[in-house]
C-alpha cells in the first residue's frame, strides 16, 4: 500500500471513529433513558432528549426535506408545532409526517373575526383547578370584544370574558410570558358610548390585565394624556414594567406593581357581581365587561427614562439591558445595548435575535458580505442552544437563501440548510427553526401568503441504527 493510500485510510477510519462515537453518544443516552436513570427529574430528561435531537439534526447525513408548501390570502401565523390560517380559524399541525388539520372554526361574520392570539402553556409549578388546564391552550381576542381561551387541540371554547363595550380591544401580548397576559385596546376614539361610560377625551389607550392559568383579573388602567402627555402614541407592558412611548422618540418606563398599589380603586374577580359607576353586572359577562378599576390620577415615579428613534426599545436579559436604536434618522438600522443600572454602553461581543434575545456572539464569525449574501433573520433555538441565522444570496432577480445553525457558545457553524424555493428580498420573510422543521412563510404582493414546510430527514443507515438502540 502507497503511504497516500495509507495516509488516506487513516483519515477515512478517523472520520469513521469520529462518527461511530457520535453515534454511540446517542445510543448511550437512549439506553441511558430505557434504563430509567432520569425518571426522578423530568428536566433533566427533556434535556437529554434535546440534547439527542440536536445530534441528529446537526449531522451531516442528516436532511431536511420541503414536505408541505400552501398558499392563502389571509395571514399565516405560527406557534409551537401548529400553524394558523384564516385569523387563527384553521389550526394545521407541523409534527406529523404530513400535516394535518387540528380544527377548523365555523365561518363567521368580519364582527367577529379573530384579531389576536396568544398560546397559554401550563406552568410546571402550579397546581390548576381543572385537568384540562394542563393541557395547551389558545386566547383569542374577537372583534367584537371577546377574550376567548380555546382548546389548543380541539378549538372547543374553554372560557369567554367580555370586554368592556365602549373600546376597540385588539392586542394580545405578554407582559411576563406564560403568567402575565395584557389586552390592549387601538387608540381611543371618543365615542357616544364613551361618553355615556363616562370615559373622558383625554384617554388615549386601555390595558386589561389577567393572571393565566387559571385566568384571573388583576386589573384594567387607562392611559390619559393629562397624566402622561400630549406627545404618546403607544404603550407596551414588559417585565412588570409600564413603557410609554412619545412622538419625539423618548420611551418612558414605570412600575406597574407601584401603579397597581396606589391606583387600584377595588379588586375584583371573574365572575362576581359588580357594582360600578352605577352599572350593575357580572365581571366579565355580557354586557358589563370589566371595570376600569386602577384610576391613575397622578403621574407615576419613573423608572426610566430613554430616546430612541421610531420608539424602538427591547428589554431582558441577566442582568437587565435594554437595546434602543439613537434617535437620528442616519442610525435607522443600528442597534445599542446598554446596562440599564448605569446606561454603559457594550462592546461587539453581542448580537440581537428576532425575538429580542441577546446572544452572546463573536461578531467576525457571522460577518456577512452584502455583495455576496447578507443576513436577514437571526434567532435562538433555546431548547437546542441553536443560533439559525437565514443567509440570501442575491444572483439578478432571485435570490437563494439557507438557514445556518451556529452553536451557541462557540459560534461555529454546525449545519447548513438550503431552502429550495426563489427568495425575492422585497417581499416580507418569516422563518421558524423549531425543533426538527424549518417554516418559511412569505408574503407576496396582493395579499398572497405562501408556506414552506421542511421537515427533519435522516438516512436509512441512522434510522436503523436508531432502531436497534430503543430495541
Amino acid at each position: 500500500m502507497s503511504p497516500d493510500s495509507a495516509a488516506s485510510s487513516s483519515s477515512s477510519a478517523a472520520r469513521l471513529s469520529s462518527n461511530a462515537f457520535k453515534i454511540h453518544n446517542v445510543c448511550r443516552l437512549l439506553t441511558r433513558r430505557s434504563h430509567g436513570f432520569y425518571t426522578k427529574d423530568a428536566g433533566v430528561a427533556h434535556r437529554k432528549n434535546m440534547g439527542i435531537l440536536r445530534k441528529l439534526v446537526c449531522q451531516k447525513s442528516t436532511k431536511f426535506k420541503n414536505v408541505w408548501t400552501t398558499h392563502s390570502t389571509s395571514p399565516i401565523a405560527y406557534e409551537h408545532g401548529r400553524i394558523y390560517f384564516d385569523n387563527y380559524r384553521c389550526c394545521v399541525s407541523s409534527i406529523a409526517r404530513e400535516p394535518r388539520i387540528l380544527y377548523q372554526l365555523p365561518a363567521c361574520s368580519k364582527s367577529e373575526k379573530i384579531e389576536d392570539a396568544l398560546l397559554l402553556e401550563c406552568p410546571l409549578e402550579e397546581t390548576l383547578p381543572s385537568p384540562p388546564d394542563y393541557k395547551s391552550s389558545l386566547a383569542v381576542l374577537t372583534a367584537h370584544n371577546w377574550l376567548l381561551r380555546l382548546s389548543a387541540n380541539t378549538g372547543e371554547i374553554l372560557e369567554k370574558i367580555y370586554l368592556p363595550p365602549y373600546c376597540k380591544f385588539r392586542y394580545l401580548s405578554w407582559d411576563t410570558p406564560q403568567e402575565i397576559m395584557v389586552v390592549k385596546s387601538a387608540q381611543h376614539k371618543f365615542t357616544a358610548a364613551a361618553q355615556q361610560a363616562g370615559i373622558q377625551q383625554s384617554v388615549l389607550f386601555f390595558l386589561a390585565v389577567f393572571r393565566v392559568l387559571p385566568l384571573k383579573f388583576i386589573g384594567m388602567l387607562e392611559i390619559n394624556k393629562k397624566i402622561f402627555g400630549n406627545n404618546v402614541t403607544d404603550v407596551a407592558f414588559s417585565h412588570g414594567m409600564l413603557i410609554v412611548m412619545s412622538s419625539v422618540g423618548l420611551v418612558r418606563l414605570y412600575s406597574f406593581q407601584s401603579i397597581s398599589e396606589q391606583f387600584t380603586e377595588q379588586k375584583f374577580d371573574l365572575g362576581c357581581k359588580c357594582n360600578w359607576n352605577g352599572k350593575v353586572g357580572i365581571v366579565g359577562k355580557y354586557p358589563f365587561g370589566l371595570p376600569c378599576n386602577i384610576k391613575i390620577t397622578d403621574t407615576p415615579p419613573l423608572l426610566f427614562e430613554v430616546s430612541s428613534l421610531e420608539n424602538s426599545f427591547q428589554i431582558g436579559g441577566y442582568p437587565w439591558h435594554y437595546i434602543i436604536t439613537p434617535n437620528k434618522k442616519k442610525h435607522k438600522g443600528v442597534f445599542h445595548i446598554c446596562a440599564l443600572k448605569d446606561n454603559v454602553l457594550m462592546n461587539n461581543s453581542v448580537t440581537v435575535t428576532a425575538s429580542g434575545r441577546v446572544v452572546k456572539k463573536r461578531f467576525n464569525v457571522l460577518d456577512d458580505d452584502p455583495e455576496q449574501e447578507t443576513f436577514k433573520i437571526v434567532d435562538y433555538e433555546d431548547e437546542l442552544d441553536l443560533l439559525s441565522v437565514v443567509a440570501v444570496t442575491q444572483t439578478g432577480a432571485d435570490g437563494k437563501a439557507h438557514l445556518d445553525l451556529h452553536c451557541n457558545e462557540h459560534g461555529i457553524l454546525l449545519k447548513s440548510i438550503p431552502l429550495a424555493e426563489s427568495w425575492d428580498v422585497t417581499y416580507n420573510h418569516e422563518v421558524y427553526f423549531d425543533r426538527d422543521i424549518v417554516l418559511h412563510i412569505e408574503q407576496k404582493p396582493n395579499r398572497i401568503f405562501i408556506c414552506y414546510l421542511y421537515q427533519m430527514v435522516c438516512d436509512t443507515f441512522v434510522r436503523n441504527l436508531n432502531h436497534s438502540c430503543l430495541s
